[in-house]
């Protein structure tokens, strides 16, 4: 269970008061509170190659929910109701040290309005334990 009346009211402010919950979907599917780690960015700017924000925070909680599950290779879907944007994340890697903080890399799709895009990630768990998204990417398949 994710911790933190701060880390909700960071989601909240993230996606512009939209609820504080994730539909994380898969199997046992529930609200899952909303952890997005360190990164907070605004609306993607033009060119970048992410998503906008708020389909962004819903893929960094369903990151977290995986890597938050240790023995569980297998893909997370994640869904944002209020645009309709939906994907995956996927762990690519073993787990591994870096600066003393377990860290795991990661891909994520995001489709909208039929198009697919990807994104590459990392996720260490910090200092008290939690997971957190800390670098996140577009991904273009060479």
């Amino acid at each position: 269970m994710l911790r933190g009346g701060g880390l909700m009211l960071a989601l909240g402010i993230l996606i512009g008061g939209c609820s504080s919950n994730v539909q994380v979907s898969g199997s046992g599917a529930k609200d899952v509170p909303a952890h997005t780690g360190a990164i907070l960015s605004p609306p993607s700017p033009e060119g970048s190659g992410l998503p906008p924000a708020s389909d962004l925070a819903y893929a960094k909680v369903a990151a977290v929910e995986l890597m938050r599950r240790d023995g569980d290779h297998t893909s997370l879907p994640w869904q944002n109701p209020y645009s309709g944007a939906r994907g995956t994340v996927t762990p690519v890697a073993a787990a591994y040290r870096m600066e003393g903080e377990l860290c795991r890399d990661f891909i994520a799709s995001h489709v909208s309005e039929g198009q697919e895009s990807w994104m590459q990630g990392e996720a260490c768990r910090a200092a008290k334990g939690e997971w957190e998204v800390r670098r996140l990417k577009a991904w273009r398949r060479s």
